[in-house]
């Protein structure tokens, strides 16, 4: 076997020749310079050089092997000749402290605590992306605030010794009545990234939805899953809907149980903490975009992610959708009556009251609260609830109480993101899986003391929600959710004066 060496690699450190070693192979990638949908100043940082820690954290092993044509595949570095010059900066060194200081999970009590630890220790751009939302951020504190809106109206002396919370999503069973909520750029907060969601889900019985936007490849994630373990995938519509009909129809091939189609998203919101980061790199950049370009990485991850959805995407769409694929399908980011009816008469599977967790329209209104009207709309096309039609809510979950209320309220299940996020990005999969028992934990607790045997027991009768429209009021503070929160701030100045 003929080797190559580090000097010869060295020679080759610019745009007209860049060469890169990753994994112990040297691969010319200068022809793909121009294509990376990252851009080239990435990839030339590391011209001449190991560009595998980079590279790992957000490539499946396998990406530079089969994008490269094998005539590009030059051949094995000689290790002998490899200096390993691994810069450790300080704020990666206050971060390997930080990590070592984390509580431990024993410690971790709620959802909460997972965030807190998550916001210490992740990087400032992984945090701004992760919590950013929209405009003022109204909307992301509205959609926790609007569950200390809704009181219980506990029923007593009913033997509650035996408790089940497990139910059915599309059909499926699930252990909770909770589905893992599709988050993007996972391996921006931990280098296993969704797979964290995967492992733990398949061990637990929770539903894992795929993100579209994951760090990690769509098939990484299915292969990662339990014989048996059930997986949705949230799908962000392309322009080019032959790429988006390949993709469903590949996801329905390798056994996913239901599609849900955001619909709320023509346009990612303005999300200021995440813009004021400006230039995003490599880890910015989702699996979906391996191939693309013009992607813009100067305004802040979400904007550096968004540029192939379709703003057109509308309700002509939907029968092209139920052409392509037997999976059932879900509206995700409903928001009225009106629209919760037009979904139900064109014959999807279920809808979701979201407002991407207060990512896109700042001042929209929480599914919580939409909720009560959706039902009560839908209660017009027939007998509720309806077997062939579920209503599914997300935004501000932080506790199995305000799961109980959703369902008491007429939602099937609920989605959780971002709590389950931070749970990986303090723990890894040890995280999530300790948040699936804290919901557990707290389901039984709130069951037994509402007095409901079990899911289909819970009724609106058991809950007041008479001040849910009321926007302004003397609700106690959620002091934890407070303390995690953290206020928008202004440009700043380059320096003090």
């Amino acid at each position: 076997m003929s080797y190559i060496t580090a000097e010869t690699v060295a020679e080759h450190a610019s745009a007209s020749s860049c060469w890169v070693i990753v994994h112990g192979k040297v691969y010319d990638v200068t022809e793909f310079l121009p294509e990376h949908p990252g851009g080239s100043k990435i990839i030339l940082k590391y011209a001449g050089k190991d560009a595998t820690d980079a590279y790992d954290p957000i490539h499946p092993p396998d990406v530079i092997t089969t994008h490269l044509p094998k005539e590009k595949h030059l051949g094995p570095i000689d290790p002998n000749t490899v200096v390993k010059e691994k810069q450790v900066t300080a704020e990666e060194i206050k971060r390997q402290e930080l990590l070592a200081a984390r509580p431990s999970l024993e410690e971790i009590v709620n959802l909460h605590d997972f965030e807190v630890v998550a916001k210490t220790i992740l990087p400032p751009k992984a945090w701004a992306y992760y919590s950013s939302a929209s405009d003022d951020e109204i909307t992301i504190r509205e959609n926790r605030a609007a569950y200390q809106r809704i009181w219980f109206r506990p029923r007593i002396l009913r033997d509650v010794s035996t408790v089940d919370w497990s139910t059915t999503i599309l059909g499926q069973r699930s252990s909770l009545p909770v589905y893992i909520s599709a988050t993007a750029l996972g391996k921006l907060g931990h280098p296993d990234g969704e797979l964290n969601l995967t492992r733990a889900a398949g061990q637990h019985g929770v539903i894992q939805m795929i993100p579209t936007l994951a760090s990690c490849s769509f098939d990484e994630i299915v292969d990662a899953a339990v014989p048996g373990q059930v997986q949705f995938l949230q799908l962000y519509v392309n322009r080019d809907r032959e790429i988006t009909r390949k993709y469903v129809q590949h996801a329905e091939k390798r056994g996913i149980k239901g599609l849900f189609i955001t619909v709320d998203a023509p346009q990612l919101g303005r999300r200021e903490k995440d813009m004021r980061m400006k230039f995003v790199d490599e880890s910015g950049v989702a699996k979906v975009q391996e191939n693309q370009s013009g992607v813009k990485k100067n305004e802040g991850v979400a904007r550096a992610i968004s540029s192939f959805i379709d703003p057109s995407l509308s309700w002509k769409d939907i029968p092209w959708f139920k052409s392509i694929t037997n999976i059932p399908i879900v509206l995700k980011g409903v928001a009225t009556p009106q629209d919760a009816l037009m979904a139900y008469d064109y014959g999807v599977a279920g809808i979701v009251l979201s407002n991407h967790g207060g990512r896109q329209l700042d001042t929209s209104r929480s599914g919580i609260e939409n909720l009560i009207e959706v039902v009560e709309a839908l209660k017009t096309r027939g007998p509720w609830p309806n077997p062939k039609f579920e209503v599914f809510v997300d935004g501000g979950i932080r506790r199995a109480s305000d799961v109980l209320k959703a369902l008491a309220l007429g939602a099937k299940a609920v989605g959780v993101g971002r709590a389950f996020m931070y749970s990986f990005c303090a723990y890894g999969q040890d995280g999530v899986e300790k948040a699936i028992q804290i919901f557990r934990d707290e389901l039984q607790m709130g069951m037994r003391l509402i007095g409901a045997r079990t899911i289909d027991e819970l009724s609106p009768d058991m809950v007041d929600a008479s001040a849910i429209h009321a926007h302004v009021g003397l609700t106690p503070a959620d002091n934890l959710y407070n303390s995690t929160y953290q206020p928008l701030a202004l440009a700043q100045f380059k320096t003090k004066l």
